[in-house]
């Protein structure tokens, strides 16, 4: 019971964090904020944390369920959830930001990256989205599948 309580509560940690600073925070940054650079440092700096809680989250929740009866059917399709939304996270921050990141520093202090550069760093950023999307939709399915399990 404490078990299955304490999955929940990771879970929750983990999907409410990626949806509050995608689409929440982040957003918010860049409505609000006038110097755009300064914006996507912030951003930045929310989506490492998030990365990063995403990981120990992600960890503690597989030894969690690997603790689990190994006869439970439908732990079997929480594990394969966990480890896409952790991929979906390395890949998208771990794998694509420091590329962005050159851009963005390539850019200089004033944040203007010239066309062939602002095109790649559009690319990348719109790939990064889409993973975010991805790990965002797979985390309202983990949600589900652990309140079942």
């Amino acid at each position: 019971m404490l078990l299955n309580r304490a999955r929940l509560l990771i879970t929750t940690l983990w999907v409410g964090s990626l949806w509050a600073i995608g689409y929440l925070a982040a957003p918010t940054l860049f409505a609000t904020l006038f110097d755009r650079v300064l914006a996507g440092t912030v951003a930045g700096s929310l989506f490492r944390s998030e990365a990063w809680l995403s990981l120990v989250c992600g960890v503690i929740l597989l030894i969690l369920q690997s603790r689990r009866n190994r006869a439970v059917t439908k732990q079997r399709a929480v594990m394969p959830l966990i480890a896409a939304m952790m991929l979906c996270t390395l890949v998208g921050y771990f794998g694509l930001q420091p590329f962005m990141a050159q851009l963005r520093e390539a850019a200089g202090p004033a944040g203007v990256m010239a066309g062939a550069a602002h095109q790649q760093f559009a690319i990348l950023h719109g790939v990064s989205m889409v993973i975010y999307l991805i790990e965002s939709l797979l985390g309202a399915w983990l949600v589900f599948k652990v309140q079942e399990a």
